[in-house]
């Protein structure tokens, strides 16, 4: 599938602005900039405490390629994209840049990894989300682990739905507010094969909001415990043009201060995404 999720925007009869994404129109308030597509950032540079937590100093080579690869599949640091400096990514991982380039190595050695030098250098992921192919859910579901299924997606809407009502009942900075925004923005523009990567990193991005460092790390290992699944489901047009509906609702929710409609919305659009899952199960 080829198709970009897109925004057009005009003004209705009355004057007033409006945005209409894949038939879908948002009134617009002329001083909201919740459409606003600001420039990207870096990769990981909103998502740090989600991506790069610290490991334990026992298993530090172990849990240094554990937290890399978690980044890498859940789509943080996405294919061609490039991993924090070196000596950045031992500091938030608090490992030596021995053990990380050992780690990085490693992965380079498996695949996911390349390291390029020169000025523009670095290690950037070559790793690419395998494309949904008939079989990969049932395969998945299998690999979860017997009644695990509905366990999983339980666990995940209690993190969500209470990380989207904390992040609504605090006072958000210019900066958390526009980097929201700016989540929003690249998941309502971002090509279908790009969507479970920015979809990702909206969710995490909620949950950075709530200021919780163990919240978000939880809500990243839960959400990757259900990658294998959610990557096997085909990118339904239709289901992303609900989604958007979703995903605007949680943010204008969070961003309004409304804690009971962030929860709301956020239950709807993990309701809708379980229902899915189980549909295409059988």
């Amino acid at each position: 599938m080829s198709h970009c999720v897109g925004l057009v925007t005009g003004r209705q009869e009355s004057g007033h602005p409006f945005r209409l994404h894949r038939g879908y129109a948002f009134a617009v308030d002329p001083d909201d900039t919740l459409g606003a597509r600001p420039e990207p950032e870096a990769a990981g540079g909103l998502l740090g405490s989600a991506a790069f937590r610290p490991v334990r100093a026992g298993n530090a080579f172990e849990e240094t390629v554990e937290r890399v690869l978690q980044v890498i599949k859940l789509g943080l640091v996405a294919h061609g994209e490039r991993l924090p400096s070196e000596r950045d990514l031992a500091g938030r991982l608090n490992v030596s840049r021995d053990t990380l380039r050992e780690a990085l190595h490693s992965l380079q050695r498996a695949g996911y990894v390349e390291s390029r030098r020169g000025r523009y250098g670095g290690t950037f992921v070559t790793y690419r989300q395998p494309a949904p192919q008939p079989g990969a859910l049932r395969k998945a579901v299998q690999g979860l682990g017997s009644g695990d299924l509905e366990d999983a997606l339980t666990y995940r809407l209690v993190l969500e739905t209470g990380a989207a009502e904390a992040a609504a009942r605090r006072t958000l900075s210019d900066s958390q507010r526009s980097g929201l925004r700016r989540h929003l923005a690249d998941l309502e523009s971002v090509p279908a094969d790009r969507y479970r990567q920015s979809d990702t990193r909206f969710h995490l991005a909620v949950a950075e909001l709530t200021g919780s460092p163990s919240l978000v790390a939880s809500l990243a290992e839960a959400r990757l415990r259900l990658n294998d699944l959610l990557d096997a489901i085909p990118i339904l047009e239709r289901n992303i043009d609900h989604s958007a509906v979703q995903h605007r609702a949680m943010a204008e929710a969070i961003l309004a201060g409304d804690a009971e409609a962030a929860r709301r919305a956020t239950e709807e659009h993990l309701e809708a995404t379980a229902a899915l899952l189980r549909g295409f199960l059988g």
